[in-house]
């Protein structure tokens, strides 16, 4: 597997705050001119890069004054003001001594949920990586509040990747993969090479947030997984702190953790259904719609339907449960309302029901879902 990471021609790099900067908010400048040469060396092989960065909010510390990050929202986004200008005039300045070009991109989580703009975000790295152009990625933490929040580089990178069909997302961080427990606290923890599937174990031994410097641990690399794996696109984490650690990865040494890409990928459309979209509720299905809907491509019918929970319209996307786990993700054809009224029926009687003529015969239509586990 280590032979399609070297093969590899589209890669999406995630770098983290902890390893762009020290733990007093300055620039750690070695590793970050590192990091360009190694891109630059990638794009000179004529592979296509993009680039998520971490960093804006830790670079704008020491500018500030500021001994930690801010727990004040908007004391976070003035820092994050001030270091995004900090942190890409660093990068254009070293991609330009290697001869590269590079272009800024601020996200919102309203970028990947509105379709429109989803598909322009699409169009426009396509463009760039067209024009030879590396993309520098990272949310718009200035103007983002919680409920626009992506809320980590590591779902961002693994949007990004899903978005442009990426060949592989590496992921550089202050910790060398994924371990069978936590090295810091278990000695006889050993760092896995490669994982086949994400289950529950998976999740299980994932720790909670890294350093004070990020957002994300463990936990949010194993959603990253998950996303980009389903998506057909392999994945490996391992150190930003090693030496020539991303050259290493995609020559194909066997460092880091690899999370194999699933055979039977998700495409475009499914992709932003599942991790692009908001969700707006959830639709807890019986045995028989779970079986029908994960093992015979069928749709979510009324009658395989226990419960509904939240408020959402017809067209939203929801999350489909069953026994306490999520197992698909799709656009629904009914608001809540009409879902608690028609739940439990057969198809036949949603007319009668809901007292109209014209209605659709299933819940969630297959052609509009995406199964998630």
């Amino acid at each position: 597997m280590r032979e399609a990471i070297k093969n590899a021609n589209r890669i999406v790099v995630k770098v983290g705050s902890s390893t762009l900067c020290y733990p007093n908010g300055h620039l750690h400048l070695e590793r970050i001119e590192t990091l360009v040469r190694q891109l630059s060396d990638l794009a000179n092989q004529g592979k296509e890069v993009i680039l998520v960065s971490s960093g804006a909010t830790g670079a704008g510390l020491a500018p500030l004054g500021f001994k930690e990050k801010p727990r004040d929202l908007v004391l976070r986004q003035a820092a994050a003001s001030v270091g995004q200008g900090v942190l890409m005039h660093m990068y254009e300045r070293l991609f330009r001594e290697y001869g590269r070009t590079v272009g800024q991109i601020l996200l919102t989580k309203e970028d990947s949920t509105a379709r429109h703009r989803y598909l322009n975000l699409r169009n426009t790295l396509h463009a760039l990586l067209q024009l030879n152009v590396i993309p520098i990625i990272n949310e718009n933490d200035v103007v983002a509040i919680e409920e626009y929040k992506i809320g980590d580089n590591d779902t961002l990178s693994a949007t990004v990747a899903g978005i442009v069909e990426a060949d592989v997302l590496i992921i550089l961080s202050d910790i060398d993969g994924l371990y069978t427990a936590n090295p810091t606290t278990d000695p006889n923890a050993t760092l896995i090479s490669e994982v086949y599937s994400i289950t529950d174990e998976t999740y299980a031994i994932a720790g909670g947030a890294g350093s004070n410097m990020g957002t994300g641990g463990m936990y949010t690399k194993i959603k990253a997984a998950h996303m980009v794996t389903n998506s057909g696109i392999h994945m490996v984490i391992t150190s930003g702190e090693e030496e020539n650690s991303l050259r290493r990865v995609c020559k194909g040494e066997v460092i880091g953790t690899l999370f194999v890409a699933n055979e039977q990928k998700v495409n475009q459309k499914q992709h932003w259904l599942a991790y692009g979209k908001r969700i707006n509720g959830t639709i807890l299905v019986d045995n028989g719609c779970a079986s029908a809907v994960l093992n015979h491509g069928a749709s979510v019918l009324p009658a395989g339907i226990i419960d509904v929970e939240g408020q959402f319209e017809s067209g939203d996307t929801v999350s489909i449960v069953h026994d306490g786990k999520e197992i698909a993700r799709g656009l629904v054809n009914y608001d809540a309302h009409d879902l608690l009224l028609i739940k439990g029926h057969s198809t036949a009687d949603i007319a009668k029901v809901l007292q109209i003529n014209a209605t659709h015969d299933e819940v969630i239509h297959r052609n509009n879902l995406v199964i998630i586990h």
